[in-house]
């Protein structure tokens, strides 16, 4: 007998016999658990990621009381409650979207049919846990959301489904926002592929296509001043909005979340310089930028925070200017 006999019983060889739903163990944020309901899966029970999301109050009245946790990573009884919800309710498949910890293989071994992921890139390119700033910063013309197979290690399952996205001129923050309607939309054709009792075909990850995507430290928090102008904007919207290019102008530091070409500037600037007039120029190897949106340092801009739909107030330029202005005249 089949996984898919196994999941949906005898019924499944006839097209004409119902069939029953699929049960879905759900990992990541409300939203995608909801929509997979609405689709006719039957959720079994829910582990959100610990971050303000939308349709979490809904995802609570829909099932019952105790199915649905949050992930608290100071909670050292978080994964017997995780294995609670397996052993108080069977699934036939896990299902992730956004989650924010690794899903332990004992526990996809526990669903009949496994476990799907989706990735926020074309895997294998940019595995790991910041494509968006990867992705922009080596210049990739497009990105995309990849459905896999999860396995004991991130992001290496075979895939499922892609979709395709051109990148353009977007931020990070833009580019993460961008995807989430490909994401869903590609997570639940798949879902639909297995609740029809079919396997979806899958393609094995070429290693020779690997890149990596951590989250960017040190000089990858920073620019070559020597670098051409589109390189610097490159990695300025990489970063952008959060944290932003972390700079210090006249001893006044600040996070610069936009900027764009300068048209004219004085050329006797050196690369990394800046001048201050109508507004904020800094020197590139082959132009300058203009600065249009920072913040400063001591307003402590934080984290964004996975799962908001709307992006951060950006400070307008302005404000920075006229305190590098006052700084001046006050030398």
């Amino acid at each position: 007998m089949s996984k898919f006999e196994q999941v949906f019983g005898v019924q499944c060889r006839s097209p004409k016999a119902p069939m029953k739903p699929l049960r879905i163990g759900f990992f990541g944020l409300p939203l995608a658990a909801l929509l997979l309901q609405r689709d006719g899966c039957e959720l079994g029970w829910a582990v959100l990621s610990p971050v303000p999301a939308p349709g979490r109050r809904r995802l609570n009245a829909l099932l019952p009381r105790d199915s649905v946790i949050d992930l608290l990573v100071d909670d050292s009884a978080f994964e017997r409650r995780v294995d609670s919800l397996f052993d108080a309710s069977a699934i036939d498949l896990v299902v992730s979207w956004f989650y924010t910890r690794r899903i332990a293989e004992p526990w996809l071994q526990r669903a009949l049919l496994g476990g799907i992921g989706v990735h926020p890139s074309l895997l294998p390119r940019h595995r790991g846990a910041d494509p968006f700033y990867w992705a922009i910063d080596s210049d990739d013309a497009e990105t995309g959301v990849t459905v896999h197979r999860l396995e004991a290690d991130y992001d290496t399952g075979a895939i499922l489904a892609q979709r395709r996205l051109p990148i353009g001129e977007l931020n990070a923050w833009q580019l993460a926002r961008a995807l989430d309607r490909p994401s869903l939309a590609a997570l639940r054709e798949v879902v639909r592929t297995y609740a029809a009792g079919r396997f979806c075909a899958a393609t094995t990850q070429e290693e020779a296509g690997v890149t990596l995507a951590p989250e960017p430290s040190g000089h990858w928090l920073q620019v070559d001043w020597c670098w051409p102008t589109e390189r610097v904007l490159r990695r300025i919207r990489a970063l952008a909005p959060v944290p932003g290019l972390a700079l210090e102008v006249n001893g006044l530091e600040f996070f610069v979340q936009k900027a764009c070409v300068a048209p004219t500037f004085p050329q006797a600037l050196l690369p990394g310089e800046a001048f201050i007039g109508s507004r904020l120029l800094l020197r590139t190897g082959d132009g300058a930028i203009a600065i249009e949106r920072a913040q400063l340092a001591e307003q402590n801009p934080g984290l964004l925070e996975e799962g908001v739909d709307q992006p951060p107030a950006e400070p307008i330029a302005g404000e920075l200017l006229a305190q590098l202005l006052g700084k001046l005249a006050r030398n």
